[in-house]
């Protein structure tokens, strides 16, 4: 069996709140998609904005290797007739060999959606088909709401597929467009549409308000749909659509059905990250397989037993979709664990070293304190190195001093961090301004030492997060920072904690510099060698 995936995040996906994607990302996403094996992408509504208009034609430019675009719209205006409507002729500018259209499968929606009789709709959905296909569009129909409708009204729900299979639709889509039908009534209305018209060519198309778009989709396959649609990240209006990821991987490693190629699944994970970046949104760690913690493990228990098997707490291997095995360290680790992360990051602890369980315990006191590294592996990097008696000190603090000034109601604070270092002796006073105390802080601390140590000026802080720990109440309360920083090339992550915010975050500071170096110290040993 084979199924066929219908990607329709430049359309559904760009109606998510937060959003959006100019004509330039969509073709970017369309090419990525299209390397990756999706059989259709569906490039938006021609007819309902400018933007999509300039996508179709900028496609046009490119030869995708294997995908095919579809343009989208909706049946014709009641009032009008097929060959007048403006929204037909939307689609035949688009010049797109595919066309998919949506009428209406739920009387409440043909009375008050469209306000025209329920004969009507039928004229509408035959006469719209038939037009495309007259024109040689290959025609996809999607059923809007079939699923409320059937359950409104079955015998209506049914005919408008029947009207749509009769003009010439290729492929008859099944919507759940709500996304409140579960399973079970999924399964009732596929069984009857498959008794009315036995042999029907049928996909699915569900979102995900009552949180089963996946499950939904996946019951459809299995009861002979062979297109699936939905949108990379499940991200659509409201609640969003069907996860593509995680029907892709399911269909692929579960289910045995032929979707995606090995190698084309292999990019699942980078794809999804590469649609949220252009979207500037942050990924959901948690988003099962392509999450960075879809396979992450954290109690010890578990960190034992997936390294005698990773089946005993995997369900599936992670480099299959791009993604990777991660072992967290926490108080809830055991040496196994500090060992086996020493082992990532190059460092060899023998079975009998006490350096893990040193290490171990100088973990648990740490985390007592506030301090987490499962997002700050670099400073979980430096403390096994320090506590190997391999730590370095690439500079010696002398002290620091941030001012943060508002001269009047309407101005913007001005911040600013004078800071004295020593290096190798030699004694460094440097002020610096920011947007904000910490940013000034950092400024000052690389403006020193850039002189020294000429690789930190391509360094720079990506992110920075406070979380206010539970503990004392209110201002006095511990802060825990974690900063993120990059080079072009890595990006690392360290922390720091204190009543004091700024103390937290220029422990989290000193961290990242530090890093920085000793990454690069040992990059020069690698050339050496």
């Amino acid at each position: 069996m084979q199924v066929k995936i219908y990607d329709t995040t430049l359309r559904d996906g760009t109606q998510a709140e937060d959003f959006s994607f100019s004509a330039e990302d969509k073709v970017r996403i369309a090419l990525k998609l299209d390397d990756m094996g999706i059989h259709y992408i569906e490039g938006g509504w021609p007819g309902s904005n400018p933007k999509d208009a300039c996508f179709f034609r900028e496609i046009r430019n490119y030869h995708l290797k294997r995908a095919r675009v579809a343009a989208f719209g909706a049946t014709h205006y009641p009032e009008k007739t097929a060959a007048g409507d403006p929204n037909l002729k939307a689609l035949l500018d688009a010049d797109t060999e595919l066309v998919t259209i949506f009428g209406k499968s739920w009387t409440v929606h043909v009375r008050d959606a469209l306000r025209t009789t329920l004969d009507r709709n039928l004229e509408l959905i035959t006469d719209s088909i038939s037009f495309l296909r007259q024109k040689e569009k290959t025609v996809f129909y999607d059923a809007e709401h079939f699923f409320d409708g059937f359950k409104a009204d079955a015998e209506y729900a049914l005919a408008t597929l029947g009207k749509a299979i009769d003009a010439g639709a290729e492929c008859i889509i099944l919507c759940d467009t709500n996304g409140g039908t579960l399973p079970g009534s999924i399964r009732d209305a596929i069984q009857a549409v498959k008794d009315r018209y036995p042999g029907i060519t049928f996909g699915i198309h569900a979102h995900n308000d009552s949180d089963v778009a996946v499950a939904n989709s996946l019951l459809a396959v299995e009861m002979g749909a062979v297109q699936v649609q939905g949108t990379i990240n499940g991200i659509g209006e409201r609640c969003g659509n069907a996860d593509l990821c995680s029907i892709i991987a399911n269909l692929c490693l579960k289910m045995g059905v032929e979707c995606l190629g090995p190698e084309d699944l292999k990019k699942l994970r980078h794809v999804s990250r590469f649609i949220l970046e252009l979207a500037n949104v942050p990924s959901n760690r948690f988003q099962p397989f392509i999450g960075r913690s879809a396979f992450a493990h954290k109690g010890g228990v578990h960190i034992s037993a997936v390294e005698r098997n990773p089946l005993t707490y995997e369900h599936v291997d992670p480099t299959l979709i791009g993604n990777k095995r991660r072992i967290l360290v926490s108080d809830l680790s055991g040496r196994a664990a500090i060992k086996r992360k020493a082992a990532e990051f190059g460092i060899s602890l023998p079975k009998s070293d006490p350096v893990a369980l040193q290490v171990l315990e100088e973990l648990k006191d740490l985390e007592n304190q506030g301090f987490q590294f499962e997002a700050a592996e670099a400073s979980f990097e430096l403390l096994i190195n320090k506590a190997m008696g391999k730590a370095k000190r690439y500079f010696e603090l002398v002290g620091f001093r941030v001012m943060d000034q508002k001269l009047n109601e309407n101005s913007e604070p001005v911040a600013e961090a004078t800071i004295q270092i020593r290096v190798g002796g030699q004694l460094e006073h440097t002020a610096a301004l920011g947007n904000g105390p910490v940013n000034a802080l950092d400024n000052a601390l690389r403006k020193s030492l850039e002189k020294f140590y000429p690789e930190l000026k391509c360094m720079e802080l990506s992110d920075y997060k406070v979380r206010v720990l539970p503990g004392r109440p209110g201002t006095s309360a511990k802060v825990r920072v974690l900063i993120e920083s990059h080079d072009g090339t890595d990006h690392w992550g360290t922390v720091g904690v204190s009543h004091d915010i700024i103390e937290a975050s220029w422990q989290a500071l000193v961290d990242s510099i530090n890093y920085k170096m000793y990454k690069a110290e040992k990059q020069k040993e690698k050339k050496g060698a």
